[in-house]
């Protein structure tokens, strides 16, 4: 198995680079550089410049409007775009449903859904969790009675990000109560304008409305909408959170922020010397870097077995557990090299357009992020259960 990148795949990345350093407009990479909240105008402005060079759906086959990239190329992609800062795309329509629709839905759901997530039209959000259902997801208690050519949905979906933006929901219902958990599940596809929709923020701790409550009260959603057979939507579940784990690991974005960890680190004083130069603070870095490659080398490993044909299943799970945990922890060394600096919160430069000296700014969003980052051992499953799949699926216990 070749772990090394081929000069064609050298000559990608740098395309890659030079597209990034032209296209990226600079407001929106220093609000990403110094981890400022975005607002939807900017993700919007960032996914229409990617749309129109033909890298939105880097996943996407080039029949549905892709560029046919191969996974090593969609890493190479990945990684560079986290490196020159840009915004993450949002993942629910592009990544996520879409991959849904190509596999299971019907040609017509496909020629009306799949041009409008590649031109920015539709904005999803994801309708899995509930308050009583979220690691044990197919304990879904959201109802879809069949009423002639509709469903009507009555329920409560929770933790739905970016929810206050979108105009579509994919959604898990119960469509048979009956049957067994998982039997009983369908996967619909929900306008977000339809009469009896409410979203209510739910605020997290570093002050950001980012999540949100979706309530459901008699809601009619045509049976057209619904991805697959009645009964498959467990299916399309789980075939879409192998997407949604695998993004999680956020290689990228983890071998960014450690290149910050570690220049901060060096500027940082500690009794006269730089912080960086305290054994106790720079075991802690080395381990997490250490850590940090024999990750990347999985998931390299992943991708060369992909690019042979394979498909990923419980190494998704692997990826997520250990990027997640080592996201956080760089998360938290970088809240202990600022110190003191990381402790002030100053809501209206991280959510609005307030300005910062430049010392300020620099750690305004450490705090911030450091709570931000506890979710991402919890969502996409949990790591506790995915430490499960991983003990039974490859470990044989």
């Amino acid at each position: 198995m070749n772990l090394t990148f081929s000069p064609e795949e050298q000559a990608f990345r740098e395309e890659v680079r030079r597209f990034l350093a032209d296209a990226l407009p600079s407001d929106i990479r220093e609000r990403v550089r110094l981890g400022r909240h975005l607002r939807a105008d900017d993700h919007i402005r960032w996914q229409n410049i990617l749309s129109d060079q033909g890298w939105l759906a880097a996943n996407w086959p080039v029949e549905h409007g892709g560029p046919g990239w191969g996974p090593v190329q969609r890493h190479i992609f990945d990684e560079e775009c986290a490196a020159a800062h840009t915004p993450t795309v949002v993942p629910f329509g592009v990544n996520m449903v879409a991959p849904v629709i190509m596999k299971f839905g019907s040609v017509e759901q496909q020629q009306h859904y799949l041009p409008r997530i590649l031109n920015n039209q539709d904005w999803w959000c994801q309708g899995y969790s509930e308050p009583g259902a979220g690691s044990d997801l197919a304990g879904l208690s959201t109802r879809a009675v069949r009423d002639g050519d509709h469903y009507i949905v009555n329920g409560q979906k929770t933790w739905t990000t970016l929810g206050q933006h979108a105009n579509m929901m994919f959604c898990l219902v119960r469509t048979d109560p009956h049957a067994k958990k998982q039997a009983g599940i369908s996967f619909l596809l929900i306008d977000m304008q339809t009469p009896g929709i409410t979203v209510r923020p739910i605020i997290t701790l570093d002050g950001a409305h980012e999540v949100n409550e979706v309530f459901l009260d008699n809601v009619r959603v045509p049976v057209e909408n619904r991805v697959g057979e009645e009964g498959q939507g467990w299916t399309c579940a789980k075939f879409l959170l192998t997407h949604e784990r695998t993004g999680i690991a956020g290689l990228g974005h983890a071998k960014q922020a450690l290149r910050h960890l570690k220049s901060l680190a060096s500027r940082m004083q500690h009794r006269g010397k730089p912080l960086l130069s305290l054994p106790s603070f720079r075991q802690r870095v080395v381990k997490a870097e250490l850590e940090l490659m024999a990750l990347e080398v999985t998931n390299l490993r992943v991708i060369a077995a992909a690019r042979d044909g394979g498909v990923p299943g419980a190494e998704s799970s692997l990826l997520k557990v250990r990027g997640s945990e080592l996201r956080q922890e760089i998360s938290e060394l970088t809240r202990r090299a600022l110190g003191p600096a990381a402790l002030p919160f100053f809501p209206e430069f991280l959510h609005g357009d307030e300005s910062l000296d430049d010392e300020y700014a620099q750690g305004a969003a450490a705090s911030a992020q450091y709570f931000n980052r506890r979710k991402l051992s919890i969502y996409g499953g949990a790591n506790e259960i995915q430490k499960s799949i991983v003990a039974k699926t490859i470990l044989g216990m």
